[in-house]
């Protein structure tokens, strides 16, 4: 079986996105179950034309040369193009190769109102939303979409969503993103809490860095980089006078265990995000035993498994949850729930039999 992931960003050379560690951790995950993974995506800095990460073939294009990503597809020979979200590699391998497979999964649905959020909260500037809108959301990715041989989402809160946006007839199948679920934690002996994604203004990391003057005996670790060098500079200047937050910078969670240290310690992770589809992170932090404190609530994640925030009142949320440790019994369900459903084993067991289904469809319900 030979898979090509389709996918925007990789973990790697400089892009360290949510949708790049699931693309490298599920075609990671399949090299190591012998099936031969290519990878398809832009080019970044310091990355040549072809190279080879963790058994994954990764071919590269220039960005703004997208068309040439064409003849990658037809060079990677795939049986099955998978693309990680949706974009207009979905439209070219599909146009390249007709008469292969094309499986699309859906990790975050942006309608319009996702998509104004967007240019209110720009990571860089206005331009370089517009520009992912138009690369990722035009008519020709929504006729590849309905095309596809089969559509997942990877959070059953998605499904409807996704139905609608692009007209599907049948609902998306759920396909879940694999999480590693460490054998041992050892959590802190002193209140800790975490905050794990980009210092980007949609993520709104001042929400969570304003806790540290009200918990002055909680200690507060923050893990991200943002994309906006001195956006990231003012943050760090402003809250420096709180001894009880702590910034840790980029953690690269496949080059050593600073992550797995960071959660494994940490008794909540708390995301301020303005909108989500449903964070790794989330996966990560239940995956190692912490609540979670959210204002975005996907299948539940932040009721079941912590603290859903409304109206912006962190506060509250962090003192329910450190009251009587009551963080401690929730973040103990979502490690179990993670284990039984996300797991490396079952999540990748998850693609393989979709994968499976998928070769097996008669030729007449493959793309024209």
């Amino acid at each position: 079986m030979r898979i090509c992931l389709i996918a925007v960003e990789i973990f790697a050379w400089g892009k360290y996105g949510g949708f790049g560690r699931a693309t490298r951790i599920i075609g990671r995950e399949l090299v190591k179950r012998g099936i031969d993974v290519t990878a398809v995506v832009p080019r970044r800095a310091d990355q040549r034309p072809v190279e080879d990460l963790e058994g994954i073939r990764v071919l590269s294009y220039i960005p703004k040369y997208w068309l040439h990503s064409s003849a990658l597809y037809k060079e990677a020979n795939a049986d099955i193009y998978h693309s990680m979200e949706p974009s207009l590699g979905t439209f070219l391998a599909q146009r390249a190769m007709p008469h292969r497979k094309h499986l699309v999964t859906f990790r975050d649905p942006r309608n319009f109102d996702d998509w104004l959020i967007e240019l209110s909260y720009p990571s860089l500037n206005r331009l370089q939303v517009i520009s992912n809108w138009l690369y990722e959301d035009n008519f020709l990715v929504k006729q590849a979409v309905r095309r596809a041989n089969a559509c997942f989402t990877t959070a059953h809160c998605l499904i409807n969503k996704t139905k609608m946006k692009y007209r599907l007839q049948q609902a998306p199948g759920f396909l879940p993103t694999p999480v590693a679920i460490p054998a041992k934690i050892e959590k802190s002996s002193e209140p800790t809490v975490c905050y794990l994604a980009r210092l980007d203004r949609r993520k709104r990391p001042e929400l969570f860095l304003d806790l540290a003057r009200s918990f002055p005996e909680v200690n507060f670790l923050v893990a991200g980089q943002s994309r906006n060098p001195d956006w990231e500079q003012y943050l760090r200047q402003k809250y420096a006078v709180y001894p009880n937050l702590q910034f840790l910078g980029f953690i690269d969670q496949f080059s050593g265990d600073g992550l797995n240290d960071l959660l494994g310690k940490s008794w909540i992770m708390v995301n301020t995000s303005a909108r989500e589809g449903l964070p790794n992170s989330f996966l990560e932090a239940a995956a190692h035993g912490c609540a979670i404190l959210s204002s975005v609530n996907p299948d539940d994640f932040a009721s079941r498994y912590g603290f859903h925030v409304l109206g912006d009142n962190f506060e509250e949320g962090l003192r329910f949850l450190l009251q009587n440790n009551r963080w401690k019994e929730r973040g103990l369900l979502a490690r179990q729930e993670m284990a039984a459903v996300f797991s490396l084993d079952k999540a990748i067991e998850s693609h393989i039999s979709a994968y499976e289904r998928i070769l097996s469809l008669p030729e007449t319900t493959q793309p024209a």
